[in-house]
């Protein structure tokens, strides 16, 4: 958004100040551009240059016509009726000038006005005896208006020619002596003085001005800014927890409602798989649930094809229809990511011309970020995908490692009693074992159940299920548990849930394979940053055995830590234990 430069009749004059508002700014959102009070779209009226010195130019006008009365009183007695007309039109002049102030818009009527008002002083003075004119005085207003009005250079010529057309005729007349010219000399200085002063006056107006009008300017766009960084903000907070593409598509949808004013938009996601284009969210009208290439409207393609935003003021005269057949005037962008494109942002109004540089500017600022969370969201799903799988896959292997090989030994038991029973001998303490074994393959299977189905929730933080979890670990195992918990604030849903799975996932290393009398547990958060800790006594690994981790489950914690920006380290030394350390930094940590 560039301020308009003053137009300056003279290469020498001074910029006239701020030509019109400083810019268009979004008045009828809830956003900080409200503070500057300016409604987009609002009809530009053009600036009096002489407004501000209005004040003084009336003082002055009616001090000069004062004193041209005076002047004038002896005329009044003489009968001079050639004076006396000059009299009434200059103070009936000067009257209607106060009344009706002189303003000047940088037009060519306006410049008329400004010349007549010369001329016309300039032949009083002429008609009526010259530099002895009792209308002398009324020049100096006349010269001053035409400072405050163009500057320095108009200024000074105004006064130049002025003195000029009223020294000429009189360096004509029989008798010019001395004196004459020294009145010459006198009055052509005190006109180059006004003039001066004027323009003088009007550069140090005019600089104030357009100091005034930069600073607006500047509060303009710094309002334009802080509504793009509110904006990215609010994307930014809740991309840890808008790892769900519906959240993100629903999040991006709002903020596009708060940023711009439409009648209808839609929010297009690419299909990377068939090409086409999937409408993800819309508002304003009934879109298809899937459009293709062939499709899109001349802008949209546009702006596909150079990965550009396009703006289209006048849809019906331009190269055909928007989206919606009513729209007049779009704002269209592709949201970028790495070398290819997530999807495509439609935004129409139905009248024509809707769209300033500002909804270009924010929503250039905007594409980016939406993007990336978008896609994200899309990788996160992925992973997701990838990670139940090897779930199933774990789960699978606990089964088996566990419940089968039980559920095999009682096969094999109930075998050996068979047969024994074929012989006659006495089953009945076998009987009594199977059946306590029985009852620990129940046990078995109902806590990996539970364990299955315990989760972080709304109503359940990280803290409450990480202890009811360990005092089930304690009891079936006879672990010694250390679990030491400090949280001022939560983390959001999907965070807390990956960082359960790791604890749960250390904690189960710790229960099957270290050989461990006792565990400690660490759980830290303020609500931004994360510290999650297991410590065990047992009999840890060397370094030589790090090819161990992954069958240990260590690689599935470090996609799940990786997948929300989260950082996993573990720490072991033969014989004395291992250490899992997860460490997730809030905005502010990273």
């Amino acid at each position: 958004m560039a301020l308009p430069a003053s137009s300056a009749a003279d290469a020498g004059d001074t910029p006239s100040g701020p030509a019109g508002a400083a810019g268009e700014v979004f008045g009828d959102t809830a956003e900080p551009a409200d503070l500057l009070g300016r409604a987009s779209g609002a009809p530009h009226h053009p600036r009096d240059h002489v407004a501000a010195f209005r004040p003084a130019i009336l003082g002055v006008r009616g001090g000069t016509t004062a004193v041209a009365l005076a002047l004038s009183a002896g005329s009044f007695r003489s009968g001079d009726t050639w004076v006396v007309a000059w009299c009434c039109l200059i103070v009936g002049y000067n009257a209607f000038r106060i009344v009706r102030p002189v303003r000047y818009f940088d037009d060519t009527a306006s410049l008329l006005r400004i010349l007549g008002e010369v001329a016309i002083h300039v032949v009083a003075v002429v008609a009526t005896g010259y530099w002895s004119s009792p209308f002398v005085f009324s020049l100096l207003t006349a010269v001053m208006v035409a400072g405050f009005a163009r500057g320095f250079g108009f200024a000074v010529r105004i006064g130049a020619a002025s003195a000029l057309a009223v020294a000429l005729p009189d360096a004509t007349r029989p008798g010019y002596g001395t004196d004459e010219l020294r009145a010459t000399l006198q009055w052509t200085s005190e006109l180059l003085l006004v003039a001066l002063i004027a323009g003088y006056a009007r550069r140090v107006t005019g600089e104030v001005d357009r100091q005034h009008s930069l600073a607006l300017d500047r509060l303009g766009r710094l309002a334009d800014a802080n509504a793009l960084l509110f904006s990215l903000h609010r994307v930014a907070q809740t991309l840890p927890a808008s790892l769900d593409l519906d959240e993100v598509l629903d999040s991006t949808m709002g903020r596009m409602r708060d940023l711009f004013r439409f009648d209808a938009a839609a929010l297009l996601l690419f299909d990377e798989t068939s090409g086409g284009w999937q409408v993800a969210r819309s508002h304003g009208h009934r879109f298809p649930v899937r459009l293709e290439d062939h499709d899109l409207t001349p802008p949209m393609r546009a702006a596909v094809r150079d990965r550009t935003l396009v703006t289209e003021p006048d849809l019906a005269r331009g190269d055909g229809p928007g989206l919606v057949p009513t729209s007049r005037s779009g704002l269209y962008g592709v949201l970028p990511t790495r070398q290819s494109i997530v999807g495509l942002i439609a935004i129409e109004h139905a009248s024509a011309g809707h769209f300033t540089d500002r909804e270009e500017e924010l929503l250039a600022g905007f594409v980016e970020p939406a993007a990336l969370a978008i896609d994200n969201a899309r990788w996160f799903a992925r992973l997701r995908t990838v990670g139940a799988d090897e779930e199933r896959t774990r789960i699978a292997r606990d089964l088996h490692d566990r419940i089968g090989q039980s559920l095999a030994y009682l096969a094999f038991e109930l075998d050996r009693m068979v047969k024994a029973d074929a012989k006659g001998d006495r089953v009945t303490e076998s009987i009594e074992r199977l059946r306590a074994d029985v009852r620990g393959v129940i046990g078995e299977v109902r806590d990996t159940l539970y364990d299955l189905r315990t989760d972080v929730s709304d109503t359940r933080d990280v803290p409450s299920t990480l202890r009811s979890f360990l005092d089930r670990v304690a009891e079936r195992r006879g672990l010694e548990v250390s679990f030491d918990a400090h949280a001022t604030g939560r983390l959001p849903l999907l965070q807390e849930r990956e960082l359960w799975r790791i604890a749960q996932e250390a904690v189960t290393n710790v229960e099957r394979h270290a050989d461990a009398t006792r565990v400690w547990v660490r759980w830290w958060c303020d609500g931004r940053s994360a510290v999650l800790a297991v410590r065990d006594d047992g009999k840890g690994f060397g370094p030589g055995q790090g090819g161990r981790l992954d069958s240990y489950g260590i690689l599935g914690m470090r996609e799940r830590a990786a997948s929300i920006g989260a950082t996993i380290d573990v720490t072991s030394e033969e014989g004395a234990g291992t250490t899992v350390r997860c460490l997730l930094l809030g905005p502010e940590g990273s």
